[in-house]
């Protein structure tokens, strides 16, 4: 195997033998294979938009597909032994729609065209063609563009995924999705080429996560500020992880009147701030954090844990009996709910002895989207006009078991009283119960949610900029980003491709970027590594 799609990756340079977070060598050979078969459908979907053939079952298929090589999100080999037969089928069925409507379908490339194994043997020796450094005698720059692209449109795929069952697409997206993993394999493309390429991955990501955020705030209202308990209460529970809205509410339908409290763990905290689902009762807190102490925190849980997509750590020793996956999640053992149905987890919550009694704890706040920032924007613009507010800072990004994401914990505590944090993502755990006070009556630091919510934080710069007459570069505020999966890579690009600089990065740089494309980077966008906390706000606030 050779994956180094995540930060987390052995030695920062790529996992050979099992992943670090878990994965199998068997399991990566067939994600490899399953992207190898979806570019087989993206060839004929692309061929297919040319003489007006669109197949909707394929566009989401492309979506899921996609979505399901993420880091740490199914691990189950029996669900790729599914899913890479299905692609080839769709792949079949989008040729002769093709065809029928006289478009091109005799197409040289393998991947449209190669008869998949009948046994896993088979399919393993045929996932050695389809791994990331299959061609040993690819352009170093190309082949870091085309895996840049690559893991970009798994970040757009998941985002685009979470709007699909909430009712929302678009065909930008989904056309974008198919011309894009064609791209990744192409070999008359050159570095600018490339380049193009992966600044459009970043156009289309702004797009998705536009269509997200409406997708989130039709369906359940726009998040208000909402103080969360840390604490538990005496009863039956249930603890709901990953990032899906639609299954938290769902379960929280069918757990109404059982008796059994509904915790959030992780990305599922800013949901307490919706208001179609903070009206539960019984939804009543947070519990844990993201990654530091995960393990431990799913080990003493007293109910059932549900988890709704990725975002947890090597899940094969987090097995404890009681943990159900959903939607795209698979891991070997566990319990996959289907069609919506949570009794087995209802059902094992009820058995499970729960917590014996209150235990009161602190609380945090969350619910700060754009909308609930600029419902204040006059207020916050006139106190950076006369000073009061320096700065802001934009603490950002993915958590991750990895050494040196204490940085993000020390950089808040050392940001001057005269400037805002704001946050989103599970980064944010690192520093979220972290009392920084109030200025100008506004909290000194902000939760905007998930990291499905970037959209929010784009928002605000923007209005900022126009308020002031400025670019976004010119505003009091740094970005200060941690990143670890596909999701990370999809904002960034989303960031580049509006001409956004200085970022800071970490906790360690991309092993996919090479040495030309970072420094591409570094001089069009100054990106940089972080350092020390206090080196990084010296240099940013003098």
């Amino acid at each position: 195997m050779f994956c180094y799609q995540c930060e987390q990756t052995a030695k920062g340079e790529g996992c050979t033998k099992i992943g670090v977070c878990g994965k199998q060598p068997d399991v990566a050979a067939l994600q490899d294979l399953l992207v190898y078969a979806l570019r087989g459908i993206a060839l004929y979907a692309a061929e297919g938009r040319k003489v007006g053939v669109k197949d909707p079952e394929a566009d989401v298929f492309m979506m899921k597909g996609l979505f399901s090589t993420l880091t740490n999100v199914n691990f189950d080999i029996n669900r790729f032994l599914t899913l890479i037969p299905r692609a080839v089928e769709l792949r079949e069925s989008l040729k002769g729609k093709v065809k029928a409507a006289g478009g091109k379908v005799d197409l040289p490339n393998d991947e449209a065209n190669f008869t998949l194994a009948s046994n896993l043997e088979g399919m393993l020796a045929q996932a050695e063609k389809a791994g990331l450094k299959a061609d040993p005698a690819a352009d170093p720059d190309i082949l870091s563009l085309q895996h840049i692209l690559l893991f970009g449109l798994k970040g757009v795929a998941a985002y685009a995924d979470h709007a699909h069952i909430l009712g929302k697409e678009d065909e930008a997206v989904n056309s974008f999705l198919h011309k894009g993993l064609v791209a990744t394999a192409r070999k008359d493309l050159s570095v600018q080429d490339m380049l193009g390429w992966v600044m459009k991955c970043g156009e289309v990501n702004l797009k998705t996560m536009e269509i997200l955020d409406a997708a989130n705030t039709e369906a359940y209202g726009h998040p208000v500020p909402t103080s969360v308990p840390l604490g538990a209460r005496k009863g039956k529970a249930i603890l709901v992880s990953g990032h899906d809205l639609k299954d938290l509410e769902e379960l929280l339908k069918q757990t109404e009147g059982k008796g059994i409290n509904i915790y959030t763990h992780g990305e599922m905290l800013p949901c307490h701030g919706y208001p179609s689902l903070k009206k539960y009762s019984h939804l009543y807190g947070h519990y844990g954090t993201a990654w530091q102490n995960q393990q431990k925190e799913f080990a003493r849980f007293p109910g059932a844990i549900l988890m709704t997509t990725n975002c947890i750590q090597r899940p094969q020793e987090s097995y404890n009996g009681n943990i159900f996956t959903t939607g795209l999640v698979g891991w070997p053992g566990v319990v996959h709910v289907t069609n919506a149905d949570f009794s087995p987890v209802i059902n094992k919550a009820l058995e499970l002895p729960g917590f014996p009694e209150d235990a009161p704890g602190r609380s945090v706040m969350v619910g700060f989207g754009h909308n609930t920032v600029m419902s204040v924007a006059g207020q916050v613009i006139e106190a950076l006009k006369n000073r009061e507010i320096r700065h802001f800072f934009l603490v950002a990004g993915c958590d991750g078991a990895k050494p040196g994401r204490n940085y993000y914990t020390e950089f808040v505590e050392k940001v001057p009283k005269d400037c805002i944090v704001l946050t989103l993502a599970c980064g944010k755990f690192r520093f979220f119960d972290k009392d920084l006070g109030t200025i100008v009556g506004l909290p000194r630091l902000m939760d905007m949610g998930q990291c499905n919510d970037a959209y929010s934080a784009i928002q605000i710069a923007v209005a900022l900029s126009k308020a002031f007459n400025v670019g976004v570069n010119e505003l009091p505020l740094s970005l200060i980003l941690s990143w670890y999966e596909q999701k990370a890579v999809a904002i960034l690009l989303t960031l580049l491709h509006l001409g956004i600089r200085n970022i800071r990065l970490g906790p360690s740089l991309p092993a996919f970027v090479s040495p030309n494309v970072l420094d591409f980077l570094v001089k069009n966008f100054n990106i940089q590594p972080i350092s020390t906390p206090d080196e990084d706000l010296k240099a940013i606030l003098g």
